[in-house]
């Protein structure tokens, strides 16, 4: 099975409210699709979100990336040769870690199908289904409130509650939410960078304080910050999450060594796929430290990748793939199955995917 051609386009989605956190507001997800065809008419799918403000990628930077850098290097391998077409992708450029990403999910679809097997099978097959955590948009704490009820009603049992725009509003958000929800639901907390170390001590404090029960608290300073970022984890008795921080298996060694965090986010776009994402859970593991994986806003498509990943490995314990139920419709027929907080894995070979919607090349 040797890779023959890839090709470049591009899916859009809308979402059924705007996402918002404290670096942007989206309201469609609008992302670049990878299609690897092989010479025995296998078809690979992969994705790729472009998130500037997070990995630095925008959608002609990965396009250009993909088919002016990678493809050139991948074309005539063969797909059961994982090692070397991993390693030509990553020597094709530095960084650009989404675009890799997106050409690394459709290769490992296409492993999947060359074995016969749903790809976390052969990753390590440790479940068949998953539970996710849904995600509480930036706005009022009374907006906030009711969309974390709505999310209860539907089953949801963690809450992952955006906040870092301002502190203080942070906490009469978090306040209104455990007053509508109450303590059977487990918050998380993502701040993607936006307090200062010392103010996010003082505010972690105060609700550690509060008995506001917080499971976690997502990347609280700066990507950049790994002194603040330790501080924070020294002086909270909540345990944090490095997301912006770990992009590269380097970067998840220096904050487990360094002890800067007591968990690690993995998400595909920051790794540049799989096949690094495997290496960050082996780090992970043999330290004794347990992940979370996670999404950009990405379609079904990008996200069924991250879901046979975290159904393959025990030491990601945690689970933020709630990408496809933040979108109005689901254009992506086949590949895991999404209903609420509940994702079961596919049986069918690689990802599953049968059908691709609202795709242009």
């Amino acid at each position: 099975m040797k890779i023959k051609d890839i090709q470049v386009g591009q899916i859009t989605v809308a979402l059924k409210k705007p996402f918002k956190t404290a670096l942007r507001t989206v309201h469609s997800i609008e992302d670049i699709v990878v299609k690897i065809t092989t010479d025995t008419g296998h078809i690979g799918y992969g994705e790729a979100a472009p998130t500037a403000v997070i990995t630095g990628d925008t959608f002609g930077s990965i396009k250009t990336a993909i088919e002016d850098y990678i493809k050139p290097n991948l074309i005539g391998l063969e797909i059961e040769n994982i090692e070397e077409i991993m390693k030509r992708i990553d020597k094709s450029l530095l960084k650009n870690t989404s675009a890799k990403a997106a050409v690394d999910i459709a290769v490992y679809d296409l492993f999947g199908q060359y074995h016969n097997s749903p790809l976390y099978k052969l990753l390590g097959g440790y479940r068949d289904e998953i539970i996710s955590d849904l995600t509480i948009s930036v706005n009022s704490p009374e907006e906030m409130a009711e969309d974390s009820i709505e999310a209860v009603k539907l089953g949801y049992r963690t809450l992952k509650i955006k906040v870092g725009l301002d502190s203080e509003m942070d906490m009469k958000r978090i306040q209104a939410i455990r007053e509508a929800v109450g303590y059977d639901v487990d918050l998380r907390l993502d701040a993607n960078q936006g307090w200062s170390p010392k103010e996010a001590v003082r505010i972690i404090r105060k609700m550690e304080d509060k008995g506001f029960n917080i499971e976690l608290v997502e990347q609280p300073v700066h990507a950049n910050d790994l002194e603040g970022l330790k501080y924070v984890t020294d002086n909270v008795y909540t345990p944090i999450l490095a997301d912006e921080a770990v992009f590269s298996p380097l970067d998840a060694i220096k904050i487990i060594q360094n002890r800067a965090a007591d968990l690690i986010n993995i998400k595909l776009m920051k790794t540049g796929g799989i096949h690094n994402a495997l290496k960050i859970c082996s780090i992970a593991e043999t330290y004794g430290v347990e992940c979370m994986i996670g999404c950009m806003l990405e379609s079904k498509l990008s996200v069924s990748a991250a879901v046979h990943l975290a159904a393959a490995k025990s030491v990601i314990t945690k689970v933020d793939l709630d990408g496809p139920l933040l979108c109005k419709e689901d254009p992506i027929v086949g590949g895991p199955t999404f209903k609420d907080y509940r994702i079961t894995l596919n049986n069918e070979p690689g990802l599953g995917f049968k059908e691709i919607g609202n795709l242009k090349f």
